[in-house]
This record gives C-alpha cells, sequence and structure tokens, in this order.
C-alpha cells in the first residue's frame, strides 16, 4: 500500500520517530498534537483553553498541509490530563468543525507529552 506523509511548518515539529501525517487507504492518519507553539517549540502559556486552542491549530495546520483539512474529519481523540475541563474541550472544538460532526473519542490519561494538559488526534477522510 502506498503511504503519503504531510508536514506543516505551522505545526511544531515531531518530537519522536513519528510523521504529523500519513496518508494511507483513501485516508489522512493525524498524529496528536499538543499545544507546542511551532516557532519555539515550547508549550504555550494561559492555561487550559489557550493550550486547547494551540493543539487545535497545530491539528488544523497538519490537516491543511494534506490537502483536506478539518471539514475531512471522521473521528476526532481527546486526551485530557483532567476531566473536569472536559466542557471547555467541546467549547474550543466547536469553534474548528461544524455540522454533521466528526465521531469523537475523549480520554482521561495520567500525563501527556512535554506537561501538556490536552493532546488531540485525528482521522480524516477527504
Amino acid at each position: 500500500m502506498k503511504r503519503s506523509i504531510f508536514h506543516s511548518d505551522r505545526a511544531p515539529k515531531a518530537i519522536g520517530p513519528y510523521s504529523q501525517a500519513v496518508g494511507a487507504g483513501g485516508a489522512v492518519y493525524l498524529s496528536g498534537q499538543v499545544a507546542l507553539d511551532p516557532s519555539t517549540g515550547q508549550l504555550v502559556t494561559g492555561g487550559f483553553e489557550a493550550e486547547a486552542r494551540r493543539a487545535f491549530e497545530n491539528l488544523k495546520a497538519v490537516a491543511e498541509a494534506s490537502g483536506a483539512g478539518l471539514g475531512a474529519a471522521v473521528r476526532v481523540t481527546i486526551y485530557l490530563t483532567d476531566l473536569t475541563q472536559f466542557a471547555v474541550a467541546n467549547q474550543v472544538m466547536a469553534e474548528y468543525f461544524s455540522e454533521p460532526y466528526p465521531a469523537r473519542v475523549t480520554i482521561g490519561v495520567a500525563a501527556l507529552p512535554k506537561g501538556a494538559a490536552i493532546e488531540v488526534d485525528c482521522i480524516l477522510v477527504p
């Protein structure tokens, strides 16, 4: 199966042995994005909402680099270190997606890379 690799300079560079996104079999699989500022590689400040917005901005940049954009999302996964922030995550997500919304999973986790409070990934079907 042929794979296509996608990258955006508007999202942080991968911090491990993975690609920002891989297209295969008619779908594009976006790696998880945390709230790293692409220009500094540092976690943004300003609290959970600022982190959530930056994580979704990073995801959006990679989705656009694939040629599809977030409008092609069929599945989104959100990882939260604090599930009491669920409503804020919903509010921010609503800024990036419109109806019909993609399917979604939200998972509470003990920790995320770089000490982030939120990580978001998704699958696109252009």
